[in-house]
């Protein structure tokens, strides 16, 4: 329609059509049943009204499924309040202009009422009540109770389909976009029926209202033309009996098509064929046509049948078996010429770029005996706890830690996870989900049957437990850690650990973006005239592997606005900012009002190192192996001292040596906090709990 009104120059009337034409319709259909209509009018209508419901009812047998024709419940309401409204219009006209002939309510009343009449109003009568009995009680009342029972049970099946689809994304097997629209497909699904459900009880009152309208037709008709216009009985009824049948004929024939619509659009199943492909795709089976055909074949040589009637439809049947059955032969060579196909060509056409090619930036990958973990229907945690360690990480590093892809993966040992950075594995472990990890304390004196490991987070020595043995374990001064909490701790670490790696231009775009806000000329003044978008990327990232945060990415830029950036490595920008980003770090490491913990190097060793690096120049700080394991031990086992206590302590050197000993150490202790002296602040006590080298200068 839009493009003939286009043709004719009239396009732009097209929205006012469609906006106005609904309320313009209901206005005139409320007009219909108040003024008087004349019966050409009567006639367009009740045309119109065949037309629209031949319509309605090829629609729905092309649609393939009832969600394509989800409007159907609203369509069906007008069409019945239109039908009504004609019925109201015919019985006014019919009483009031009855005794004029049978012409008195229009042509299509009147061909209609003679068409089944056919001279003999009882045998009408009795053929307007057949018809009326089949659509009420056979369509209408089938087709209410399927929309009865498919809305029940779509509402049921709710629950357990979203979870499904949570479940699909929670695994990688959707994206955030594919989830949403299969939500608003069930969303709209359970919908549907539910209307459906109150939209066939319409059909069946409508059904109900015709046989009303049909008595008070007849008995208004014979009282109006034999008391008030002294029409004689045999006059009066041949006139009202056939205008009645025939307005009751012309409503419940569209009364019945729409209660066929109904009937099929609630019994649909198929999604990809319209109601005659269905149909004949699973009727078109030779070996049910082959005993059809045998059936009429016997029947039609028993003496004293029809058999000429019989031999031919067992004959016709035993041809469709035939057909079908070449249908089916073709069928089976084309499947076989596809099998057939060189593998290699197959193979090629099958492997997609999302099969080999995983583009998470973060990914968790289960072995089958994990899965249960992040099962929402049988209370599996995990999920949730990844999720709030993603927004735990995120607050403390100061950029939004990418969405995590949980997936099972059928390579791996039953009870085995593995955690990947890219497409870098950065950690696995085994864990037990029908145990608990047990991790000694200082007290604990009794030692616990079950399954010794090391614990993934720490690296101390635990127990893979029995779920009975808890409070066992308890007691004797074990703590005990649920398998999701060993994972997701392990996790946690993981992502502290390698969050340099996790943001990228984008992220960082994200935080200007943020940033410009409120402080729109500091962006546009540093970025990029002075420092480039990559730049101040991998100058993030370099904070980030330190344990810096980068919250205040104002101070950032500030500090970068204010230096003389000329012949400047993006090392020595990070090394540069250190200083005013330390408050950040140090905050994390001890409360405000507590002293800061640190390690120390003796002042022989340090200045031992200092000379050591500037003799090796660009080369950076080259230890002899002797002398980094006695370093590295003496850390560790100061480390371990404080990390016993609860606390984590810093190592504090000099300023000229702080990245060469970061480096070094961050390879054996990958935990430690490497700071220089200026970043120390001056309002801050200082606890020095460790000094290492006295050991080592005197050897």
């Amino acid at each position: 329609m839009e493009m003939t009104l286009r043709r004719f120059g009239l396009h732009q009337i097209s929205p006012v059509i469609k906006n106005m034409g609904l309320p313009l319709g209901i206005l005139m259909l409320v007009a219909m049943m108040v003024l008087p209509l004349p019966s050409f009018l009567l006639d367009i209508f009740f045309t119109s009204n065949i037309l629209l419901s031949l319509l309605i009812l090829m629609v729905a047998m092309n649609a393939f499924r009832p969600l394509d024709f989800s409007s159907f419940p609203t369509i069906l309401l007008f069409a019945t309040i239109l039908r009504l409204g004609l019925n109201v219009a015919s019985t006014r006209v019919v009483l009031s202009q009855g005794h004029t002939g049978t012409d008195a309510a229009g042509k299509v009343i009147e061909a209609f009422g003679a068409f089944v009449v056919a001279g003999n109003y009882v045998v009408g009568i009795f053929v307007f009540i057949i018809l009326v009995i089949i659509n009420l009680l056979v369509i209408t009342k089938g087709a209410g109770r399927v929309s009865e029972v498919s809305a029940r049970f779509t509402l049921d099946a709710m629950p357990g389909k979203q979870m499904a689809i949570d479940a699909d994304l929670n695994a990688g097997a959707l994206t955030t976009e594919e989830a949403k629209q299969r939500r608003e497909e069930i969303s709209k699904e359970s919908d549907f029926y539910g209307s459906m459900d109150g939209a066939s009880k319409f059909v069946k009152g409508d059904a109900i209202a015709g046989i009303l309208i049909l008595i008070i037709n007849i008995l208004g008709g014979l009282i109006i033309g034999i008391w008030l216009h002294g029409l004689g009985i045999e006059e009066a009824a041949n006139t009202y009996f056939l205008l009645s049948v025939g307005d009751g004929l012309v409503a419940q024939i569209p009364s019945l098509l729409l209660a066929i619509a109904t009937a099929i659009i609630v019994t649909r199943v198929s999604e990809t064929q319209n109601l005659g492909e269905h149909i004949s795709k699973q009727m078109n089976l030779s070996r049910a046509w082959l005993p059809v055909s045998g059936v009429l074949i016997l029947i039609g040589i028993v003496p004293g049948m029809p058999n000429t009637l019989f031999l031919i439809a067992g004959f016709g049947a035993a041809l469709a078996s035939f057909l079908s059955r070449r249908s089916e032969t073709i069928e089976e060579e084309q499947e076989l010429e596809k099998l057939s196909a060189p593998e290699e060509k197959e193979t090629e056409e099958k492997i997609n770029l999302s099969e080999i090619a995983d583009n998470s930036p973060i990914s968790v990958q289960l072995g089958y005996g994990l899965i249960g973990m992040v099962d929402e229907e049988s209370g599996g945690p995990l999920v949730n706890r990844i999720t709030g360690i993603r927004k735990q990480v995120s607050k403390d590093l100061g950029f939004i830690i990418p969405a995590v892809r949980v997936k099972d993966d059928l390579t791996l040992p039953a009870n085995q996870y593995r955690i990947r950075v890219g497409q870098t594995i950065v950690g696995e472990d085994t864990i037990y989900p029908d145990r608990k990890l047990a991790i000694p304390g200082d007290n604990s004196k009794v030692k616990i049957s079950g399954i010794e490991v090391i614990d993934p987070s720490f690296g101390m020595e635990a127990i893979w437990i029995e779920s009975h043995k808890k409070a066992e374990a308890e007691a004797n001064g074990y703590m005990v850690v649920e398998p999701e909490s060993v994972l997701a701790t392990h996790f946690s670490r993981i992502l502290f650990r390698n969050a340099g790696k996790l943001i990228g231009q984008d992220d960082v775009q994200s935080l200007l973006d943020n940033l410009s806000e409120s402080a729109p000329q500091l962006v546009q003044s540093v970025i990029p005239k002075i420092v480039p978008l990559h730049s101040l990327t991998g100058v993030l990232r370099l904070l980030l592997d330190e344990r810096v945060p980068i919250s205040d990415l104002r101070q950032v830029l500030e500090t970068l606005s204010g230096m003389n950036l000329t012949n400047m490595s993006i090392q020595d920008m990070a090394e540069a900012l250190r200083p005013d980003l330390a408050g950040l770090l140090i905050q994390r490491l001890a409360p405000l009002n507590d002293p800061l913990p640190v390690i120390t190097f003796s002042s022989g060793l340090e200045h031992m190192l200092i000379g050591m690096v500037r003799q090796s120049g660009e080369e950076g700080l080259v230890l002899d192996n002797a002398l980094a394991q006695k370093l590295i031990t003496s850390l560790v086992q100061a480390n371990e001292k404080i990390g016993a206590e609860g606390k984590q302590a810093a190592l504090v050197v000099s300023p000229a040596i702080r990245k060469q000993i970061s480096s070094i150490v961050r390879q054996h202790i990958e935990d430690i906090i490497v700071m220089g002296f200026t970043e120390l602040p001056d309002n801050r006590k200082i606890n020095i709990v460790a000094s290492i080298g006295e050991d080592i200068e005197k050897e």
